[in-house]
């Protein structure tokens, strides 16, 4: 990476990828970061538990049974800030279609990802709503 200045995208996906190293998960760790519509950071999230929720012994062994507990980031991330604040969202993982649905109906414009998620609609979900969705791999990680 050069000494030139971080774009906004590459900036939000480092945000994002930083807030995914908390993340409990063993399997997927992901992290999401959400710019207002003046680049200021508002909020950063990542998957896991609901706030203060403390998972019992065994918990984590078993992807399968554990999935349905888990809060994705972009869950999280929204539950920070309120509709029309986030202009931009950068996610280390491409939003699945509930996701994708979420950030449409919380006024999101731009979404960046790092990683392809195929099982989810979020490409078509974000073109009929006129959200632009990118893939950024380069950025400080």
């Amino acid at each position: 990476m050069s000494s030139e200045r971080l774009s906004i995208p590459q900036y939000a996906m480092a945000l994002a990828h930083v807030a995914s190293l908390r993340s409990e998960d063993p399997y997927r760790k992901v992290g999401a970061a959400a710019l207002d519509h003046d680049n200021r950071v508002i909020a950063t999230a990542y998957n896991g538990l609901a706030p203060g929720f403390d998972a019992p012994p065994g918990f984590w062994m078993d992807r399968e049974k554990r999935q349905k507990f888990m809060l994705h980031a972009e869950v999280n991330l929204c539950s920070l800030f309120k509709r029309g604040e986030a202009k931009i969202v950068a996610t280390t993982t491409m939003p699945c279609t509930a996701c994708m649905q979420t950030l449409c109906a919380y006024g999101v414009k731009e979404v960046y990802y790092r990683d392809i998620y195929h099982t989810s609609d979020a490409p078509e979900i974000a073109a009929t709503y006129g959200v632009s969705l990118i893939q950024i791999t380069e950025f400080p990680q």
